[in-house]
């Protein structure tokens, strides 16, 4: 009888066992949808407080309304639970969704009886909402976070027994009181991130025997952690002390703590030092992830040796020395980050032999790494998402296996020593690449082969040797495409103007030898560089510059006129246009770059008076209009120009570059992890060359935002200097040398405090130079030869730094550095000198194998310096092929004027 009905039980025990999966399935498909009427009542209480004690204009949480058959738990800003149907999550931050608060404090206290009616309840926002008190109810997690946060809120708390979540963050708290704070014993979760917290941390945390979860970053805690109440909190799984000011600890501290899993320390002070070798513990922890960036620790951690279920490590900034922690990979095979930038590590970076890693980001840029990649670094690493091997000192040919990471999203091996060709596999099968960079290495060959199939945001190969065209079928680039400084050849193809619909792109085709015209239709970019080419001919008139920012076209062929379509844009910051062939004078419509900041006209064959247009362009901090042909006077309405006088909110270079943030995402428990990798800055930032103290240099950045420079130097420019110059107050060179200006120095330059550099030279300025001029106490270089300057050199303060030179030219200057005496100095110039017959010799007297043997060696010096450097050769080339031009068309004028002159 038994066995019969044992064996009909496990004959039909199948059947129970899909009736129940069958059930399960039902409840999940048909779960609780209808929420508790009790609890909808209370939500539309709820409401109409919110409403009476707000002054919101717009509808109100428009969703939860009064007709009795709407279901509550679909209502905005509320969870229900999926089987009682109880509201277990009530989301009302910002129930006023303005920006930032703008209620005083103390404005409102919440009824905190309201929420009564939800048995239920687990988390409840109320951020940014300037509530400022309340009084008791039950629940068990509390965000703050962006609170207008005053402290009578935390007094609150303490009546909310068994409240176990408490979120703080981003409020700019002033102190709080310790005794309020650690009466909240229940505690589980805290996050105080963000806040004003200072002083050293509170003795009275280690009350908190039951806390797992501790955020403190981002304060300005200090002392030493050491002998802080941590090392009591054993229960802690999760702790980031991250940007405060503590002075160091030791890892002795984590010695009982057998429950820690993350530990998150990323310093905002470079002086810290946190001890990890202590030989009186083992640590009692296995991690999962360990963040020490910014700490002087000088090795790995020994601790480490005994780690082995890491997911993520960052210990990057840490003036670590040695070698590549190969033995780190080997025991933690499940690490999926691995950060060790800019650090000291040398030798050769290889991977584990045996092992197929599950690594997702690794980074071991600004090292000393050298040598050679292992063939096969692709199979070993084939999960990889991110590698970053720039800034080394790496070499030899890129491995074809790169590609084996299928996942592959960034990949940045610049400022190395890599040569050959870039692997076909690369520039063909790499199609999950996001940003290619190759940049500042030894590459060669022609990388735009017919096989280039990469859609990338961003593909940065300036500094290396391709050559090679750029191809007919259009690149799939969404943002920058930067080849500068190579052999690129041909010309610039039509699919360029629209090679992506991003809205900012940037192009930087510099320093090659593209020819040909520039294409119309600019207007989607944010940055064109096309500068130090061969492109001629004419601006094109249908050149649209409607979004762009930062045009760059120097050192070209380019002709003619400056279209008027250039200056229909406001949106221009910088406009660099020397070294070419521009005619013609500056266009009244020039007003039109209202935005302008760099304005650089030099080298070209530009004439006419300057425009007092310019004087508009209030924004302007350098205009250099030198090396030109322009005449009259200087506008005295230049004072009227800002020339670097911005406040910061006004700066348009600083952090210019694109950030693209390689944040790291990793799941913990019921929440995920973000962890703060290396950035990846994209190369937007614009290089403007500047001639200032006699040196050329290239400037970006901040120093583009705060230097000003105002240079008319090698022009016909004729009257006196304005004295309304002496206004330019923030202005850091002004060069006017190489003029025919006269009259004196201005007073009023006194007023250039910030000057550093002031070239006069080579004018016909008389009178005395002014001793006010004493006062500018950052004056570098001051430089007055060659005028009809008298009187007594000041020679105090910066003036007494001053050389001859500087005087050279003015024959009724007197006192030192000058060698003439002030008090034997004759006030008449001097009569001209009659030559002596002893002095007869014929100073045209030349020894003809000394001339021979010196033309000879200095034919050869010139022809060895134009084979060796193309850019000088190129520079050569265009002198020699401008004076052809110049004579053709003095001789064209001159035929065409002839028989109006014979009619005569």
């Amino acid at each position: 009888m038994k066995e019969g009905v044992s064996q009909n039980f496990s004959m039909g025990w199948p059947l129970v066992k899909s009736l129940l999966w069958a059930l399960l399935l039902f409840v999940q498909i048909h779960e609780h949808r209808a929420c508790i009427e009790e609890e909808r009542t209370g939500l539309l209480e709820l409401k109409a407080f919110l409403k009476s004690h707000t002054n919101y204009t717009k509808p109100l949480l428009p969703t939860w309304v009064y007709e009795t058959k709407d279901e509550c738990c679909s209502w905005e800003r509320v969870n229900c639970s999926t089987t009682t149907g109880h509201v277990i999550n009530l989301t009302l931050s910002n129930i006023n969704e303005f920006q930032y608060p703008t209620y005083e404090r103390g404005t409102w206290f919440l009824n905190v009886s309201l929420l009564q009616p939800f048995k239920e309840l687990r988390i409840l926002d109320l951020s940014d909402n300037g509530i400022s008190g309340w009084l008791g109810n039950e629940a068990n997690a509390l965000k703050f976070s962006g609170e207008h946060f005053d402290n009578k809120i935390l007094r609150s708390l303490s009546a909310l027994p068994v409240l176990k979540s408490l979120d703080l963050s981003s409020n700019n708290i002033w102190p709080l009181s310790s005794k309020e704070f650690c009466a909240l014993n229940k505690l589980e979760e805290i996050y105080l991130v963000g806040n004003d917290f200072e002083g050293m941390l509170p003795p009275c945390l280690n009350n908190l025997t039951s806390l797992s979860y501790l955020d403190i970053s981002e304060n300005r805690f200090n002392g030493n952690l050491s002998s802080s109440p941590i090392a009591s909190l054993t229960s802690l799984e999760y702790i980031d002390l991250s940007y405060n000011l503590f002075e160091g600890f030791s890892f002795s501290l984590f010695a009982n703590h057998s429950k820690l899993k993350v530990i998150q320390f990323l310093s905002g002070n470079s002086k810290l030092d946190i001890e990890t070798e202590n030989h009186s513990w083992d640590p009692l922890f296995q991690l999962k992830v360990l963040v020490l960036s910014n700490c002087n620790l000088n090795n790995f951690p020994k601790f480490l040796l005994d780690q082995h279920e890491l997911e993520a490590v960052d210990i990057s900034h840490s003036k670590l020395n040695g070698s590549f922690p190969i033995w780190l990979l080997e025991n933690n095979t499940g690490l999926q980050l691995l950060n060790l930038c800019s650090n000291f590590l040398t030798g050769h970076f290889h991977l584990p032999s045996n092992h197929s890693m599950n690594l997702r980001r690794l980074d071991v840029s600004d090292n000393h790494f050298a040598g050679k990649l292992q063939e096969n670094i692709g199979k070993r690493i084939p999960k990889l998402e991110t590698l970053n091997l720039s800034r080394n000192y790496f070499e030899g040919n890129l491995p074809s296996s790169i590609c084996d990471m299928s996942n592959l999203v960034i990949l940045d091996l610049s400022f190395n020593s890599f040569y050959g060709e870039a692997p076909l596999e690369l520039v063909a099968n790499c199609t999950s690449l996001d940003i290619l960079r190759l940049s500042n290495n030894k590459f060669h060959g022609e990388i735009f082969s017919k096989h280039f199939n990469l859609p990338l945001a961003s593909l940065e190969l300036q500094n290396n040797n391709f050559t090679g065209t750029l191809p007919v079928v259009p690149l799939k680039i969404q943002v920058v495409l930067n080849i500068s400084n190579n052999h690129m050849t041909g010309t610039i193809p039509l699919w360029i103007v629209n090679f992506s619909t991003f809205p900012k792109k940037v192009v930087d085709l510099s320093s090659n030898s593209f020819e040909g015209q520039i294409p119309c239709g600019l207007a989607s970019f944010r940055i064109i560089n096309l500068s130090h080419n061969l492109l001629s001919g004419l601006l094109p008139s249908c050149l649209n510059l409607q979004n762009v920012e930062h045009l760059l076209l120097e050192g070209n062929k380019l002709t003619g006129s400056l279209p008027k379509a250039i200056f229909n844009s406001s949106s221009l910051v910088t406009l660099d246009i020397r070294d070419n062939r521009f005619i013609g004078s500056i266009p009244d419509e020039i007003d039109g770059l209202s935005n302008l900041k760099v304005l650089s006209l030099s080298g070209n064959h530009f004439s006419g008076v300057i425009s007092k247009q310019l004087c508009r362009l209030k924004r302007i901090g350098i205009m250099d209009l030198s090396n030109n042909s322009f005449s009259g006077t200087i506008p005295y309405c230049f004072h009227n120009i800002t020339f670097g006088k911005l406040a910061r909110s006004d700066f348009v270079y600083t952090g210019a570059n694109a950030f693209r943030t390689s944040t790291f995402l990793l799941p913990y428990k019921s929440t995920t992890l973000v962890i703060q990798g290396s950035g990846f800055l994209l190369p937007e930032q614009v290089e403007i060359e500047i001639v200032m103290k006699y040196r050329s240099d290239l400037y970006k950045g901040l120093i583009l935002d705060m230097v000003s420079v105002l240079d008319l130097s090698f022009n016909k420019l004729t009257g006196e200097i304005p004295p309304t110059l002496g206004q330019l107050s923030s202005i850091y060179a002004m060069n006017l040398s190489y003029n025919q200006l006269t009259g004196p120095i201005p007073k009023s330059f006194s007023n250039l405090t910030q000057l550093e550099s002031l070239d006069l030279s080579h004018n016909n300025l008389s009178g005395e130079i002014p001793s006010v001029l004493t006062d500018l106490t950052f004056l570098a270089v001051f430089n007055v030869n060659h005028n009809n300057l008298s009187g007594k050199v000041p020679d105090i303060k910066q003036f007494s730094t001053f050389g001859k030179s500087s005087y050279e030219g003015n024959p009724f200057l007197c006192g030192p550095p000058v060698e003439k005496s002030c008090t034997n100095m004759d006030e008449s110039p001097p009569s001209p000198q009659i030559p002596s017959k002893a002095n007869d010799g014929k100073w045209y007297e030349v020894n003809l194998p000394v001339f021979s043997v010196s033309y000879v060696i200095f034919f050869l010096g010139v022809a060895s310096i134009l084979y060796i450097n193309p850019h000088w050769r190129q520079r050569c080339f265009n002198l020699v092929e401008d004076r052809m031009y110049w004579c053709y068309f003095f001789a064209l004028n001159t035929l065409k004027g002839l028989p109006g002159r014979m009619c005569h």
